[in-house]
């Protein structure tokens, strides 16, 4: 089994020489992106297209390659708002050509020229085919006189328009009289003309795996020494079984090095992408299979590897690569979360990592051979009290009715694999919580965010995006008294240079890291507090926004404990210092377009659905809490009456930036929600809006889950915003700002009394929460129960 471990690795790191494919076009070329998948041109066959294996099955892996939705429209949308050269980077990055053969003889529209190719692959050639097979047949005639070619050719222009040749007279001269003139070129061609003394020294490249002739075609490589096989094309049309099927039968009777990789791939560079990479896996899946029947040893296997994917091409096409590489030099990170789902060869452990119900990140260790062996399609098993844990005992909490008592599988998220960049020979994966593999558990936080972004996409074609703001202390180790203790990294004020230089080498790391998980940061400063830092994080759809936090979080940590530091996001670690939060910025999509800005002149700059969406979010603030701050800092016995030990929030407080009154204001950083402006919007509109209210223990798939549920209630009923706050001693009033000839907001503390507060501690939110129907609605009533029992045991 090891021995088949190297076979793998082997193939995923063969970077591989495509022997015939296509021009790309542009991204508004009116060539349909459904073309990716099929190959009908019809209207009507067009629309079953989306019904064949090989569709399914591709929109899932570009959808994972882009970390988008898996759908045809997300992946479409993702395409127009990255541009072409960000999805060709990221397609052949993740697919690893050393070079391309094109036949450049497709008229497509508005196709890029073979110079643009050569800057996102090392070496691009091009090459000539004839399409003899399509039109006619391959029974070619060798013997058609120049007079049927011109009766032929007669019948073609008698159309009037332009047309595809379809006379077979025509198409057999041309291609005998091509073959006369050409004989070092290499054009498709079939058995009879074999036969032929003219052509008995022209080697021939028969295509697309001669499907479905595979065996045919085999056993005319193996008799005819001018024969020579490619298996593409259907590596993109084909499902799994058939595609191992025909490159099995390919193989049957074929020498080894007559055979070559090609993708057959046109117009899109996801087609390449899907090409490499089911390549890989089918030619993995047929030589292991030849070694576990005999007919090759292991060291065969790996040879044979080598020449299907690049040395047969290489050797037939005498491609010399050395000095060919015309490639841009790229330092920004790929989009989306682009991964490498495959073992490399110092990867020695994996962790399945998942976020338990009170916010911590946990994970199970897994050598690499029984990942890829066991985990990747049986999970890893998981007692069901891990949901029902606290952030102080492993243990379940009693009200969460999650006992010892039954398991799950933890099924790693290929997507989300990543290699850790702060050590060596690991890496890490995100895992979905399943009863058994396929039947997604209730209580899995990511399914619940699937869930209720299911309801919003399905109800109202709309897609929450998220950013987060990551704030973190870093705190150095002190000796006091011969004990242990941390004390804040340095002690300057907000954005100050001097905390900023001080820090550098270890924010550089850090933002290196993140860099290399894929994930975007768009600043990073010293904040407020003594030690305390922000990275605020691109925004993306909710359910990689809620994978980059995690690994976000697990990054900083990671790289300050390097350097013997301790960052810690706890929501206050100091009760005389500012606390920390993990704000975060939502919009509205649909279709590819922010529908949460308003047109020019609409009310407070946002659209009617996006005032919709953060009403709810505003009217149900009280019961979110419960899950965007769900681990305050102390105790006190506030209730004596009852003898109740109450949890305070000891962040969310007036004057401290974090939001402690149920209202919202415009750029107003006391208020718990704020509509947001950004450089580049246009005055007076919105592009998103920020919920101060989110901490740094929230388990960022519920926080979300939870945010998408509300907005969905403010949208069923049509909710609207109360008019923002803004400063009484401007003239303002808090219910009516019409008359108001300024632009100052109050601060929320000034209006206690008549501003409602907030939850001033957990249980105040957990009641909230207990009066509130619509999240037991959207995301279950057994996990709500969970969370409530986890909470309330804090």
């Amino acid at each position: 089994m090891d021995a088949y471990r190297e076979l793998r690795e082997t193939i995923e790191k063969i970077e591989l020489f495509d022997g015939h494919s296509h021009n790309i076009v542009s991204l508004d070329s009116s060539f349909p992106f459904i073309k990716c998948f099929t190959e009908a041109d019809d209207h009507d066959a067009l629309s079953f297209a989306q019904h064949t294996l090989s569709f399914k099955r591709g929109v899932r892996e570009i959808a994972a390659l882009y970390g988008c939705e898996s759908t045809l429209q997300s992946i479409e949308d993702y395409r127009k708002k990255s541009g072409l050269e960000s999805v060709a980077t990221a397609c052949f990055g993740a697919a690893r050509f050393s070079g391309l053969l094109i036949d450049d003889g497709l008229d497509f529209d508005k196709i890029c020229d073979i110079d643009w190719h050569k800057t996102v692959v090392p070496f691009v050639g091009v090459g000539l085919k004839s399409i003899a097979a399509y039109r006619g047949g391959l029974e070619i005639d060798t013997n058609v006189s120049e007079k049927d070619a011109e009766d032929g050719l007669s019948e073609v222009l008698s159309a009037g328009k332009p047309v595809r040749i379809a006379n077979k007279k025509l198409i057999d001269y041309i291609f005998t009289l091509s073959l006369e003139d050409l004989r070092t070129s290499n054009p498709l061609h079939l058995r009879m003309l074999l036969e032929d003394e003219r052509f008995s020294k022209c080697r021939l490249v028969l295509l697309h795996t001669s499907y479905p002739f595979s065996k045919e075609a085999s056993y005319l490589a193996s008799v005819y020494p001018q024969v020579y096989l490619d298996f593409g094309l259907g590596l993109l049309l084909l499902s799994n079984n058939g595609m191992k099927t025909a490159v099995k039968e390919l193989l049957e009777l074929a020498p080894l090095k007559k055979v070559m990789f090609s993708t057959d791939a046109y117009a899109f560079p996801e087609a390449f992408y899907l090409g490499a990479k089911r390549a890989r896996e089918v030619i993995f899946s047929v030589l292991k299979d030849a070694c576990i029947g005999g007919d090759l040893s292991i060291a065969e296997a790996l040879e044979a590897a080598k020449d299907l994917f690049a040395e047969n091409a290489i050797q037939f096409y005498k491609i010399n690569l050395s000095g060919k590489s015309n490639l841009k030099t790229n330092t920004s990170p790929n989009p989306g979360n682009i991964t490498e789902i495959v073992p490399k060869s110092n990867i020695t452990l994996v962790r399945v990592l998942w976020v338990d119900t009170s916010g911590q990140c946990r994970c199970r260790v897994v050598p690499i051979k029984r990942f890829h062996d066991v985990s990747t399609k049986n999970g890893v098993g998981l007692t069901f009290a891990s949901m029902g844990m606290t952030s102080f005992m492993d243990g379940p909490a009693a009200e969460s009715n999650l006992t010892g008592t039954g398991e799950i599988r933890l099924i790693p998220d290929l997507a989300t694999q990543r290699t850790i960049p702060w050590g060596k020979g690991e890496e890490m994966v995100l895992a979905d919580m399943h009863l058994r593999p396929g039947e997604p558990w209730e209580y899995c936080p990511r399914e619940a965010l699937r869930r209720v972004g299911k309801v919003l996409k399905e109800e109202f074609n709309l897609e929450l995006e998220a950013g987060f703001e990551n704030e973190f202390y870093l705190l150095k180790p002190v000796n006091r008294e011969g004990k242990e203790d941390w004390t804040p990294f340095d002690s300057t004020p907000y954005c100050s240079t001097s905390a900023y230089d001080a820090a550098a080498p270890i924010l550089h790391e850090m933002f290196d890291a993140l860099q290399s998980l894929d994930i975007t940061v768009e600043q990073l400063h010293a904040e407020a507090g003594k030690g305390q830092f922000e990275m605020a994080l691109g925004h993306t759809i909710c359910i990689n926004a809620a994978d980059n936090l995690v690994f976000a979080r697990e990054a900083i940590r990671a790289v300050a404990r390097k350097h013997g530091l301790l960052a810690t996001m706890t929501p206050k670690y100091a009760l005389d210092d500012i606390g920390s939060g993990s704000h975060v910025h939502l919009s509205l999509w649909e279709n590819g377009v922010n529908v949460f800005t308003g047109a020019a002149g609409s009310k407070h700059g946002m659209s009617k659905v996006g005032e919709e969406f953060m009403a709810g979010v505003l009217s149900h603030l009280p019961a979110l809490l419960a899950f965007t701050a769900p681990n305050p800092n102390r105790q006190e016995p506030l209730r004596q009456q009852r003898n109740v030990a109450v949890v305070l929030y000891d962040r969310i407080q007036p004057n401290t930036w974090s939001g402690a009154y149920q209202c919202w204001g415009k750029e107003n950083r006391e208020a718990p929600l704020r509509t947001a402006c950004p450089p580049g919007i246009p005055d007076g509109l919105v592009s998103n809006f920020e919920i101060k209210s989110f901490d740094g223990c929230t388990n960022p798939f519920l926080g979300l889950a939870s945010i998408i549920a509300a907005g969905i209630d403010g949208l069923r009923k049509h909710l609207t915003l109360p008019l923002p706050i803004v400063n009484v001693l401007f003239g303002g009033d808090i219910n009516y700002v019409g008359h108001i000839d300024c632009d100052a907001e109050a601060n929320p503390s000034s209006l206690d009394g008549e501003l409602r507060r907030l939850p001033t501690n957990l249980s105040e939110s957990l009641d909230a929460l207990e009066k509130d129907t619509i999240f037991e609605e959207l995301l279950g009533k057994n996990l709500l129960t969970a969370i409530k029992g986890v909470r309330k045991a804090v």
